[in-house]
C-alpha cells in the first residue's frame, strides 16, 4: 500500500481521466448522454459521476477515491457538510422503533441529532460515558442498530477504545460509525479497527484552508450505496467547485498534520502546569486518562486541545481576548489557529440541561493549533494565561 503522501496525489488518477495535470472543475448541473443506453445506465448507477450533479460529479468522485484510500475503505462519498454526512447516514441506517447509542462527550450537533432529532422520528437514543467500554454494553437493547463514536471527542478530547466497542457491536449485529474529524486518517483509521462507516467534517483538516463546507463518508460499497440512496432524497449536495477545493486541500494533508500534531503537543505541555489553568485535555499528554488507549490506536494526537481556566467563564473569555494568533472562531483544522468557548457556541444546539450533561465546563476553551511556528503559538498562549494571574 502506498504512503499517505502518494495516495493524496495519485489515488484519483483513474477517476474521469483527461490530459490535464491539475484536475479541472466540472461546474455543471447535468451531463449529456450519447445514446439511450448510456443515459439509462447513468441514471441508475450508484454513486455515479456523469449523470446529474445531485447524483454525483467527477469532482465528487475524485475526492471520494482519495478519502477511501486514505481511510482504507472500499468506498467513499461526499456531502455538503459534516452534519449532512452524519444525518444522511443515520437516516439511511435506522428506522422508527430502532435504538441508537451515542457518546456523552461528542460534538454538539451530533448530540442534538441523538437527543432532539431522532426521538421525533421514533428512534430512541442513549448517551454513555465513552471512556468505559462496559457502558456501551449496558446500553445495548434488542432494538439497538447503530453506535455513534467520536474519538478524540469534541471538545473534551476523550478517547474511545475502538477495538473494544467494535467487538461488542459486532457480537450483537450492531453497526458502528466513527467521527474521525479530529484525528484524520493520517493519525487514525477507525476502519482498521472494524468500524463500519467513518465520517468527517471535511470543512476541517481534510480541506485545511477554512474556505469550504463539506462532509465525507467512507465504508463498504454496500453501506455507502444505502446512504447514497437517502442522500439523493435529502439533497445535501456538495458543489463541484467546493469539491475541487476539497481535493486541492487533501493533496497537502499528510504535510500539514505533522505540524498540527507538533503544535498541539507543545501547547498542551506548556499549559498543563500553568497556575491559571485548572486542566488541559489532550490525549498526547501522559497524564490524559486514556493516553495508553490513544497511543495504541493513534499515530499522532492532532492539533486540538481543551483548556479549563481556573477562573471559569470570565477567565475563558479573557484568555480568548488576549490571544494574538488564535482568532475567536467556531471552526478548526485550517492552517490558522482558532479558539472558541464551547459552552457559548453550543447553547444554540443544546438545552441548558443537555449542555450540563455533556460535561462541558463554563471555563473550557477549545484551542485548535494551526501550522504557525510552534514557539510563537506557545509564547502567545502563555502570555494570555499569564495575564489572568
Amino acid at each position: 500500500m502506498p504512503g499517505n503522501s502518494t495516495v493524496v496525489v495519485h489515488a484519483d488518477r483513474d477517476v474521469h481521466p483527461d490530459r490535464a495535470v491539475a484536475r479541472p472543475i466540472h461546474q455543471t448541473a447535468a451531463f449529456a448522454a450519447e445514446d439511450a443506453d448510456m443515459f439509462a445506465r447513468a441514471a441508475v448507477e450508484q454513486r455515479g459521476h456523469d449523470f446529474y450533479t445531485r447524483y454525483g460529479n467527477p469532482n465528487h468522485a475524485q475526492v471520494a477515491a482519495v478519502v477511501a484510500e486514505l481511510e482504507r475503505t472500499e468506498a467513499a462519498m461526499v456531502t455538503a457538510s459534516g452534519m449532512a454526512a452524519l444525518t444522511t447516514a443515520v437516516l439511511a441506517l435506522v428506522s422508527a422503533g430502532d435504538h441508537v447509542i451515542g457518546q456523552r462527550s461528542t460534538y454538539g450537533g451530533t448530540a442534538s441529532v441523538l437527543m432532539n432529532l431522532l426521538p421525533r422520528l421514533g428512534v430512541s437514543a442513549t448517551q454513555v460515558d465513552q471512556t468505559e467500554p462496559e457502558a456501551f454494553a449496558r446500553a445495548l437493547t434488542p432494538q439497538t442498530r447503530l453506535i455513534l463514536l467520536e474519538t478524540p471527542s469534541n471538545p473534551l478530547l476523550q478517547v474511545t477504545d475502538l477495538e473494544a466497542v467494535v467487538g461488542l457491536a459486532r457480537a450483537h449485529g450492531v453497526l458502528t460509525m466513527a467521527d474521525n474529524t479530529f484525528a484524520t486518517p493520517v493519525n487514525q483509521r477507525p476502519a482498521e479497527f472494524g468500524v463500519d462507516v467513518v465520517w468527517h467534517s471535511a470543512t476541517k483538516y481534510l480541506n485545511g484552508h477554512t474556505d469550504v463546507s463539506a462532509g465525507v463518508l467512507a465504508g463498504s460499497a454496500e453501506l455507502l450505496d444505502r446512504i447514497w440512496d437517502v442522500g439523493l432524497l435529502t439533497g445535501a449536495v456538495l458543489g463541484p467547485f467546493d469539491a475541487w477545493l476539497l481535493l486541492r486541500g487533501l493533496r497537502t494533508l499528510p504535510l500539514r498534520m505533522p505540524r498540527h500534531n507538533a503544535n498541539g503537543q507543545a501547547l498542551a505541555e506548556a499549559l498543563q502546569d500553568h497556575p491559571a489553568v485548572a486542566r488541559v485535555h489532550y490525549p498526547g499528554l501522559a497524564t490524559h486518562p486514556q493516553h495508553v488507549v490513544a497511543a495504541a490506536q493513534m499515530s499522532g494526537f492532532g492539533g486540538v486541545l481543551a483548556i479549563e481556566l481556573a477562573g471559569g467563564f470570565e477567565a475563558a473569555d479573557a484568555f480568548l481576548g488576549r490571544l494574538r494568533y488564535a482568532r475567536r472562531s467556531a471552526s478548526l483544522g485550517g492552517v490558522e489557529s482558532l479558539a472558541v468557548h464551547p459552552a457559548s457556541m453550543w447553547r444554540g444546539m443544546l438545552s441548558e440541561d443537555q449542555l450540563a450533561a455533556s460535561g462541558v465546563p463554563p471555563g473550557l476553551v477549545r484551542l485548535a493549533a494551526g501550522i504557525e511556528d510552534t514557539a510563537d503559538l506557545v509564547a502567545d498562549a502563555l502570555a494570555a494565561a499569564d495575564s489572568l494571574l
